[in-house]
């Protein structure tokens, strides 16, 4: 058994340096052996900052061949460089091959290799030789590209102001993960839109005052420092921004917004003042201010100075229309905010509010001419005519006309002149009825067959009255 383990031994010392013959003197022949390399792998970020590997050594099988060095290739196994020591190569900086992955090699070698050149092909060596395993070293290349849209410019005044017309160009864009990144003008991190239609959906209104810078951003895994409230210049990791595109927004004068009302009033003769309005002046900027009355069409009707002067006023003295309240804020000088002009010609840096409408009812019935009509109750009938209405700046949103006793107990509402003048009062017997004309704006309440005229509660108008005199 001992000699089979010795002749194996044997065999394996022929193969490893060759055999002799001494009668040729020939020498052994030497089978390079490469052996096992550890360290790594590395993965670098290039960014302008010199990338060295280190801890890099030869272990496992003693290596065997006569010269030796190390080869580093790309992935096809292009040779790109042969540094001769492993102090060389730790001396390769990684950072100047750009973005792409390197492999380095042990070689071992006798006198023909034929291929170990710069340029050539690790798979085309030729002559005794063996490599060993391989290292991989990353270089990372984020390139983000340029963007290009704006500059924009916008008024902070409560109304949304989105950008558009970005556009991004990157062919060579590199980098697993990408975002955009909005920053104020000193860096610090406002938003991160993940996509372009996300950033163009932002409301840069709503930021006030100030300027955004608009980036897009292409990373590695392990970015540090992304995040709201941070600052873009501490980013740490691997990573590329591009150019940014600068988005202002003005201060302009900003009134704010009113809550209350619509009011709706009667002009009756009773005094009709508005309460409960409430300005939300959040985003309201100008340091001068005052309240606005308008009609319908903008023209200054007053310039209360304060809410409770608002609040003061009897628009019932106003009689019949519609009144616009308002607030402003201005800044500076303006012109054109006077009694008896109107605000849609004010000039100046000025933000009029949202309006609050106060609808003034006046119903106005007109004037009944004809009669008065005597009637004798014989079984014939009586029908009146030849009455006119006069009513010439007549208003309310309803009309009828109403048949009542002398008391005011509504006998009849007809709905036209000509249905007046259908009705037979013969059929009423002996007594006295009224005929008049009602204007009036809903709600009225009274207003029936049976109910009584003088108990009206609501804002109507009635005419004056026709007296129908009925006698046997």
């Amino acid at each position: 058994m001992k000699r089979v383990h010795l002749f194996a031994s044997f065999l394996f010392a022929l193969i490893l340096v060759g055999c002799s013959d001494d009668d040729d003197g020939q020498d052994p022949v030497v089978v390079p052996v490469a052996g096992s390399i550890s360290g790594g792998p590395f993965t670098f970020c290039v960014d302008g900052t010199p990338d060295m590997v280190s801890g890099v050594s030869v272990t496992g099988t003693t290596s065997v061949g006569t010269n030796s060095t190390w080869v580093v290739t790309d992935e096809e196994l292009n040779i790109l460089g042969l540094p001769p020591t492993v102090e060389a190569l730790e001396g390769v900086n990684f950072d100047d091959a750009g973005g792409g992955v390197c492999l380095i090699w042990y070689l071992r070698y006798e006198d023909d290799l034929t291929g170990a050149e710069v340029g050539m092909n690790a798979g085309d060596l030729g002559g005794s030789f063996d490599l060993s395993n391989s290292i991989t070293v990353t270089r990372n290349a984020t390139e983000a590209g340029t963007i290009t849209g704006g500059p924009f410019e916008f008024d902070v005044d409560g109304e949304a102001d989105m950008v558009s017309g970005i556009t991004l160009d990157n062919p060579d864009a590199a980098g697993t993960n990408s975002t955009w990144v909005i920053t104020d003008a000193d860096g610090t991190i406002l938003g991160l839109p993940p996509t372009l239609e996300a950033v163009e959906g932002v409301n840069f209104d709503e930021a006030g005052a100030g300027v955004c810078l608009i980036w897009y951003l292409r990373y590695e895994d392990g970015l540090q420092g992304a995040e709201m409230g941070m600052n873009a210049n501490d980013l740490e990791g691997c990573f590329d921004l591009s150019n940014s595109i600068t988005v202002t927004r003005n201060q302009v004068a900003n009134a704010g917004a009113l809550e209350g009302g619509p009011y709706t009033f009667c002009v009756d003769g009773t005094a009709d003042f508005v309460s409960d309005i409430t300005l939300d002046a959040t985003n309201a900027y100008g340091s001068s201010s005052t309240w606005v009355i308008t009609d319908a069409d903008g023209m200054i009707l007053g310039l209360p100075p304060t809410l409770d002067a608002v609040k003061g006023v009897d628009f019932d003295a106003a009689g019949g229309g519609v009144c616009l309240i308002w607030y402003a804020r201005y800044e500076g000088d303006i012109e054109g905010a006077e009694m008896g002009l109107n605000a849609n010609d004010i000039t100046g840096d000025f933000d009029l509010s949202n309006p609050i409408t106060v609808t003034r009812n006046k119903p106005e019935a007109g004037t009944l001419v004809g009669g008065e009509f005597n009637f004798v109750v014989d079984g014939t009938p009586d029908f009146v005519s030849g009455i006119t209405l006069d009513n010439p700046d007549a208003s309310g949103s309803n009309r009828t006309y109403l048949i009542t006793d002398a008391d005011g107990n509504i006998l009849g509402m007809p709905a036209t002149l000509t249905d007046v003048e259908g009705v037979d009062f013969d059929g009423a017997g002996v007594g006295v009825c009224l005929i008049w004309y009602l204007r009036y704006e809903d709600g009225l309440q009274g207003l029936g067959m049976g109910m009584n005229a003088n108990d009206f509660d609501g804002c109507y108008d009635l005419s004056n009255s026709i007296t129908v005199n009925r006698t046997n």
